[in-house]
């Protein structure tokens, strides 16, 4: 099909930095990561191992490979920082990262508590050999919500102490940190975080529709979007472009 049909927005290209799609995987095959590289390889920035699963999944080092030889970087969960953490393995987590040449990692405390400058003190560690994400907002949905102030102040430490890109939690499900149990978008939160830190240096934890949704509507085609279901890459692609009912008015007829 003709791209050039429409006058459609104008999206960033590989290596992008921003407008970028992160896809967490959690249970991907060979054959699902075929899948994905076929049909959305041109939109997808990085795969994150979800969680721990990198330590578990039996061919991870060929989906490594696979998704490398197309132009689509890996990363771990920031969940499998905090066990190493908590283990006193840092040392080997590093070694873990060194031998299967992952260099895009993610920092997070999201289940841990972590000290401010523990963290910051890791990022700044791990940046010198590696691209960091650091990961910002709890896991649990019932633990206290930290003022949109903190929020905007610790994300702009992080990215002060070396962090590529800074990452509003938002869980898998949607239902923590960003979000409230209802999967309702603390869009005051998000507006707080924006006012002090450029969009372009926030990857927002998006999962659903009508997040992605909301996000593209307020910030354009080339917001930063991660936690995407691989089924829902395509379906993201036609929200930037205004290719979808929901973002269709945002970028055609006006």
């Amino acid at each position: 099909m003709n791209k050039h049909m429409f006058d459609l927005p104008e999206r960033t290209v590989k290596p992008r930095t921003s407008g970028l799609t992160m896809v967490i995987d959690s249970f991907m095959g060979t054959r699902g990561t075929e899948d994905l590289i076929e049909t959305a390889s041109e939109w997808v920035d990085y795969v994150k191992f979800g969680w721990g699963t990198a330590l578990v999944n039996p061919i991870v080092k060929k989906k490594i490979k696979m998704l490398r030889d197309h132009d689509i970087e890996v990363c771990l969960g920031g969940t499998f920082y905090e066990v190493a953490h908590v283990n006193g393995k840092l040392a080997e987590y590093e070694e873990f990262l060194n031998e299967n040449d992952i260099k895009l990692m993610e920092i997070s405390d999201g289940t841990i508590d972590l000290p401010r400058d523990t963290k910051l003190e890791h990022i700044a560690h791990f940046a010198k050999n590696f691209k960091v994400l650091s990961e910002y907002g709890s896991k649990d949905s019932q633990a206290e919500i930290k003022a949109p102030r903190i929020w905007a102040e610790h994300m702009r430490e992080e990215l002060d102490a070396g962090a590529w890109k800074a990452i509003a939690e938002g869980r898998e499900s949607g239902t923590a940190g960003m979000y409230r149990q209802s999967s309702e978008l603390r869009t005051g939160l998000v507006d707080e975080i924006t006012e002090t830190i450029s969009t372009d240096d926030i990857l927002w934890e998006a999962p659903k529709k009508q997040h992605q949704t909301w996000f593209i509507q307020k910030y354009g085609a080339n917001v930063n979007l991660g936690n995407i279901n691989p089924k829902d890459v395509i379906p993201l692609e036609t929200l930037r472009l205004g290719l979808r009912s929901d973002t269709l008015l945002n970028f055609h007829g006006n």
